[in-house]
């Protein structure tokens, strides 16, 4: 590996996400959690078509979510692979080198006990990785792709979760 510091992996975001298919109460409770394991304020996500066999119509709260970046999000993300045993399958990981995982019930993170008042909620947590120099991406003025040769490939993803945070990939 060359020690470039343009070609370091770093984990750009970690959005902790959850669906709860309803506004209202339940949405209050798992915004609530949400909060309570980050330490940050929720958004609500808002739906972006009618579904009428779940009962969304377009336009309505229906989960919350929280963007977390630099050293919130490596923190959060030691905690929720310590929920996880360390252990990531293979097919959480996509071709740009970002990866996902659920956790199905909050009480399993340390400190978090089970509320009767709450109830039971799970997680979706997306980790995006980049290298320096993606903001030519994301820039107003001349934007550009990001070359291939400098793109994150599903491998490098995967042996730098390994050596970083000392995850098991699990086929």
């Amino acid at each position: 590996m060359s020690n470039n510091p343009m070609r370091e992996i770093k984990i750009e975001k970690v959005v902790v996400n959850i669906g709860v298919g309803e506004g209202g109460e339940r949405l209050r409770k798992a915004e609530k959690v949400v909060e309570m394991i980050t330490g940050k304020k929720p958004v609500q996500t808002i739906s972006k078509g009618t579904n009428r066999d779940f009962g969304i119509r377009k336009g309505m709260p229906i989960g919350c979510k929280v963007t977390l970046r630099k050293k919130d999000a490596e923190e959060f993300l030691k905690k929720a692979l310590w929920v996880r045993n360390n252990k990531l399958p293979e097919w959480s990981f996509d071709e740009e080198g970002n990866f996902s995982f659920g956790i199905t019930e909050h009480t399993d993170f340390e400190g978090m006990k089970y509320d009767p008042e709450i109830g039971i909620f799970g997680m979706d947590i997306c980790v995006t990785l980049e290298r320096n120099g993606y903001r030519i991406k994301r820039r107003k003025l001349r934007k550009t792709k990001i070359p291939h040769r400098h793109r994150i490939t599903r491998e490098e993803a995967m042996e730098f979760m390994k050596s970083k945070f000392n995850v098991e990939v699990v086929e």
